[in-house]
C-alpha cells in the first residue's frame, strides 16, 4: 500500500505538471490562431525553435481538436484515476468500479501516449521541420506516467495491457455499462465528426483545404488565351503584382483565373514585381533569381497578343533563363525573333522599371499583392474572400 500510495503521488505532480504545460500550450493554440494582436510566445525562439509555428499548422490538430486540448484531457484522466478506488464509494461515481486495476489503465495510456508523441514527433522533425520544446516536455511526461505506474517486476507494460483490457471486458459484461459505453462513444463519435466538418478550433486546416485546389494543381484549369483574363468592358479591376519565382503566385494565378470564370463584370490586369537584383533596384541582395528575364518575355509575349499563355507557362515551369523559356515556347506559335527582339529591348526595360517604381511607391513590395478598388492586398487570401471582395463591389456570379 505504501508503495502503491508513493506511485500516486508522483503521477499526480506529472499530471499535475502536464496540466499547466498543455494550458499553456493551448494559450499558444489560441494566440497563434485566433488571436492577430499576440506577441511571439516564449518558445518561438527561431525557425527550428518555434512553437507558434507547429501550433499554425494542420498537425496541431487531431480530428478538428487541438493537441493540447487532447493532451489536457489525458493529464485530467490520469488525475482522476488515481482517485478510481475512493470515488466508486460514491453513487454518483460507482461506475468507477469498473477500473480495478487503476496503474495497469495508467501505465497502458502512458505507454500509448508516449508512442502517439513519438509519431508528433517525427511530423515534427521531418515533415513540419520546427520543434516546440513544450510539446517534447510533454512527449518525456507521458513515458514517465507508464514507467511509474507499470510494475516491471510483474510483466511489465506487456501485464499492464492485458490487464487492462480483461478489465474491460469484463466491464461491458454488465449491461449497463455497456450501455453507458456506447452512448458515450456516439456522444464523441458525433462531437468528433462535428469538430472534423466544422475546424471550429482549427481554422488553420480549414484554409490549408481551401488553398488545397490552387497549391497543388499542376496545371491551371482555367487557363485562358490572349491578353484579357475577364470580361472586356469590367467595372470592377483587380491589379495582381506576381513574379514568377514566387512560390505561392502560381496558387493566386490560378484563383483569379477561377474567378472571373464564376464571376461576371471582373477582369484581372497583371502587373510584374520581380523579387530579382537584376532588374529590381529596390533589392539588397539576390531572391528571386530568374523573375526579371520572365517578366521581360511576358510583356514581350502581351506585343503578340499571347500574354496569358506565356503567363501560365512560366507559373507553371518556372524557368530562370532565356535559353529555358525559348525551349518552352517553341511549339506555342510565336514568333520567336521578334519575342526576343521585344523582351531585349530597352522599352521593355523601362517598362518593367515603371512597374516596380509604381509598386513600391504605393507601398507594395512584396509578392503576390493585389489592388481591388484602390486597396492594397499584400499576400494571398482564400479564395472565398476574393470572391466576397468582388461581390461587395458589385459582381455577380454567372
Amino acid at each position: 500500500m505504501e508503495r502503491d500510495m508513493k506511485k500516486s503521488i508522483i503521477i499526480a505532480v506529472i499530471a499535475i505538471i502536464g496540466i499547466i504545460t498543455t494550458i499553456k500550450l493551448a494559450v499558444i493554440y489560441y494566440n497563434a490562431n485566433f488571436n492577430p494582436y499576440a506577441l511571439s510566445s516564449f518558445c518561438s525562439i527561431n525557425d527550428f525553435i518555434d512553437c507558434d509555428g507547429i501550433a499554425q499548422t494542420a498537425e496541431a490538430q487531431f480530428l478538428g481538436i487541438p493537441l493540447a486540448y487532447w493532451g489536457l484531457f489525458f493529464y485530467a484522466f490520469v488525475f482522476w484515476m488515481l482517485f478510481a478506488k475512493k470515488l466508486k464509494n460514491y453513487k454518483l461515481f460507482k461506475f468507477m468500479e469498473v477500473f480495478k486495476n487503476p496503474f495497469d489503465y495508467l501505465a497502458s495510456l502512458g505507454l500509448f501516449a508516449f508512442i502517439v508523441s513519438m509519431i508528433l514527433l517525427c511530423l515534427s522533425l521531418f515533415e513540419i521541420k520546427k520543434l516546440c520544446v513544450l510539446c517534447a516536455f510533454t512527449y518525456l511526461l507521458n513515458l514517465l506516467i507508464g514507467c511509474v505506474a507499470t510494475d516491471f517486476k510483474n510483466g511489465g507494460f506487456v501485464h499492464s495491457i492485458k490487464q487492462s483490457v480483461l478489465d474491460f471486458l469484463d466491464a461491458i459484461k454488465i449491461r449497463k455499462y455497456l450501455v453507458a459505453f456506447v452512448i458515450v462513444m456516439l456522444a464523441a463519435a458525433g462531437f468528433l465528426t462535428y469538430t472534423r466538418v466544422s475546424f471550429v478550433f482549427a481554422p488553420q486546416v480549414k484554409n490549408q483545404l481551401e488553398f488545397r485546389e490552387f497549391t497543388k494543381a499542376k496545371h491551371n484549369k482555367y487557363a485562358v488565351k490572349g491578353n484579357i483574363l475577364g470580361d472586356k468592358d469590367a467595372k470592377i479591376l483587380i491589379y495582381v503584382y506576381s513574379d514568377y519565382q514566387c512560390p505561392i503566385c502560381p496558387a493566386q494565378n490560378i484563383m483569379m483565373h477561377k474567378l472571373v470564370k464564376e464571376m461576371k463584370g471582373v477582369q484581372i490586369i497583371h502587373r510584374n514585381l520581380p523579387l530579382d537584383t537584376d532588374c529590381n533596384a529596390y533589392l539588397q541582395a539576390p531572391f528571386h533569381q530568374g523573375s526579371c528575364i520572365d517578366a521581360k518575355y511576358a510583356i514581350a509575349a502581351e506585343k503578340q497578343g499571347k500574354f496569358w499563355e506565356m503567363n501560365n507557362i512560366l507559373f507553371e515551369k518556372k524557368p530562370q533563363t532565356e535559353e529555358a523559356i525559348l525551349e518552352l515556347v517553341k511549339d506555342m506559335d510565336f514568333d520567336i525573333e521578334k519575342l526576343k527582339e521585344d523582351a531585349n529591348s530597352p522599352e521593355t526595360s523601362k517598362e518593367i522599371k515603371k512597374q516596380i517604381d509604381y509598386a513600391y511607391s504605393n507601398g507594395i513590395n512584396g509578392t503576390p499583392s493585389t489592388v481591388i478598388d484602390g486597396k492594397v492586398e499584400v499576400g494571398i487570401k482564400k479564395y472565398s474572400s476574393y470572391k466576397e471582395m468582388v461581390k461587395n463591389l458589385g459582381a455577380e456570379e454567372r
